[in-house]
């Protein structure tokens, strides 16, 4: 049976609901072992209060956004959980690496990074949900700049928001990207309301057209 991770990694390859060969399995099975080793994953996250100045414009801590999209994924909310995380400049330097050498298996591994950094803010968002439960506060939707009409040009703000370059090495180029790579930023909407379901990703984006989006239903 695939797992979650490789899955994930089949998809950002670009299969879509097609069947990976062997030797692509293979191939995702190997880089998997190269990133575990490659990689120091880190994270921080801080709880800001969420202020709602009319339809599609909120305060984060400070942070004014226009986005009816994140505006809908929070409403009902009083908080939000703020957070950067990456995979650490190591999984960079492997990347690199194989694009000199071994194209083929850099494509992979960028697919593989991509889900394993998935992976890990799952993991770590079930831990900060389960330390938000004890107080009576539920997570929403995970949603990142990029997202819908969530702009990239956040980043910059969210970074400076958690001191990220100083706790965990994640910084941002002139042209908004995160650096070292595989990394991300997100909020996430906290109610007092618990949610019947988590979308995640995909799902809350609507970006319809992605080719990595994921298959729903």
């Amino acid at each position: 049976m695939t797992d979650t991770r490789t899955k994930e990694a089949i998809r950002y390859l670009g299969f879509g609901r097609k069947e990976a060969d062997q030797a692509t399995l293979d191939l995702i099975a190997g880089s998997f072992d190269k990133l575990e080793q490659a990689a120091s994953p880190r994270i921080v996250w801080r709880l800001f209060d969420l202020k709602t100045a009319g339809e599609g414009r909120l305060d984060i801590g400070g942070m004014e956004v226009e986005s009816r999209s994140l505006w809908k994924n929070m409403k009902g909310c009083c908080q939000t959980v703020v957070l950067g995380a990456t995979l650490g400049a190591g999984v960079d330097l492997l990347m690199r690496r194989q694009s000199l050498t071994d194209m083929a298996g850099a494509v992979v591994t960028q697919a593989c990074a991509a889900a394993m950094l998935e992976e890990y803010l799952d993991e770590e968002q079930e831990k900060i949900g389960r330390e938000l439960e004890r107080e009576g506060k539920y997570l929403r939707p995970r949603f990142s700049p990029g997202y819908g009409d969530f702009s990239i040009r956040h980043q910059g703000q969210i970074l400076a928001m958690l001191d990220a370059p100083k706790r965990i090495g994640l910084s941002m180029t002139d042209s908004s990207m995160l650096t070292p790579v595989k990394s991300v930023t997100a909020v996430i909407g906290v109610s007092t309301v618990r949610e019947p379901c988590h979308r995640k990703g995909c799902e809350a984006c609507g970006k319809r057209d992605c080719i990595y989006r994921r298959n729903e239903g």
